[in-house]
């Protein structure tokens, strides 16, 4: 077990702090958390220089391979324990409006949107936390009968983006306005403005837009002409079929695949359908670089994991040959091929 001690800034207690969630030490952690909070150091500070780049070092160690699953779901519990001590310790009572927090439908990183509804709370809003993956028509039943000022919506994964904007509109009709965040809307919140709805950074920036009404309604409406050549929809309606063809393609390109156990198998066939997912999303708001970045992404952690790039290659020049009949998603596809180690632009591409 991890030994707290004090410390005067959540700086000096990140080191420590790291060691607690590898340590899977809930008690140490929440020590020094309330430590901090009893050194004088405000609870939005320990919420935002402390717990959040933890998880945000979480997230990392489980790419790079170094932790598993099971070591990521007990450090983000931990956090999440941390969280309650410190919205216990703080004991506010805010008096604001009321402000509905949650996450997207099939959206399961639920502690960054937890963190936005504890600075909330604490700048003085009343705030009600649905939690992970809230479907639209939940979200709607709930707005129907309880009056809420705003909602604020958290989305990690930008293959999410279409179900967000369903629950962004739905809220919208009922004349109840919406600031999202989280990485899922873009790092500068760019497809926030393509889906037409107010963008925040992090939870002040959040807090500060909300306490500017004027400011939260102003957004332009949605820039979503592109989506009537129907290449969007035709490629969720291909969804499974090009799946099948594409694990049929790698056992025949890359014969280790076909001894796979199940649980390979399984991880294959969820990489299958990121790809797509993430080419979905990125057809949905008209930007390629949502798909490269993915693709930039996924081949270093399958590479930390020993799949070489050029599987995911296989994949994409597949994915290619079947869409050649889609301009947008085969461009899309081209370039993230292009951006494979080893590969440019003297090598054939995918369509070839």
């Amino acid at each position: 077990m991890t030994t707290a001690t004090t410390v005067a800034s959540p700086a000096a207690a990140y080191p420590n702090y790291l060691d607690c969630l590898a340590d899977a030490d809930e008690q140490g952690a929440v020590a020094l958390a309330t430590g901090l909070l009893g050194a004088g150091v405000p609870a939005e500070r320990v919420l935002l220089d402390l717990v959040a780049p933890a998880q945000a070092e979480v997230g990392e160690r489980w790419a790079r391979n170094e932790w598993g699953v099971a070591e990521e779901h007990v450090a983000t519990h931990i956090s999440e324990r941390v969280v309650a001590a410190i919205a216990g310790y703080a004991d506010d009572h805010p008096t604001g409006d009321r402000i509905v927090v949650a996450c997207m439908d099939g959206e399961w990183h639920a502690l960054p949107a937890r963190l936005v509804a504890e600075v909330l709370r604490l700048r003085g809003w009343q705030v009600t936390f649905l939690g992970a993956s809230v479907p639209a028509a939940h979200l709607v039943s709930y707005l129907h009968r309880h009056d809420a000022y705003a909602v604020a919506l958290a989305c990690a994964l930008p293959m999410r983006l279409p179900h967000a904007h369903r629950m962004i509109e739905a809220c919208q009709r009922l004349d109840v306005p919406v600031v999202v965040g989280g990485r899922g809307f873009g790092a500068d919140g760019r497809w926030a403005r393509r889906l037409g709805v107010a963008w925040a950074p992090d939870g002040p920036a959040a807090a500060d837009l909300l306490a500017d009404e004027r400011a939260l309604r102003a957004g332009s409406p949605a820039d979503l002409a592109h989506l009537a050549d129907d290449e969007y929809a035709g490629l969720v309606g291909r969804r499974g079929e090009l799946i099948d063809s594409a694990l049929a393609d790698l056992a025949q390109r890359v014969p280790a695949t076909r001894d796979y156990s199940p649980a390979q198998l399984d991880s294959t066939v969820s990489d299958l359908g990121y790809i797509l997912d993430f080419l979905s999303a990125a057809l949905y708001v008209d930007d390629g670089s949502l798909f490269t970045e993915f693709v930039d992404w996924l081949v270093a952690v399958l590479g930390s994991r020993g799949v070489p790039a050029a599987a995911v290659g296989t994949t994409l020049r597949h994915y290619a040959r079947a869409l050649h009949d889609f301009p947008r998603a085969a461009g899309y596809l081209q370039e993230g091929w292009r951006g494979l180690p080893a590969v440019g632009p003297s090598t054939s591409p995918p369509t070839a």
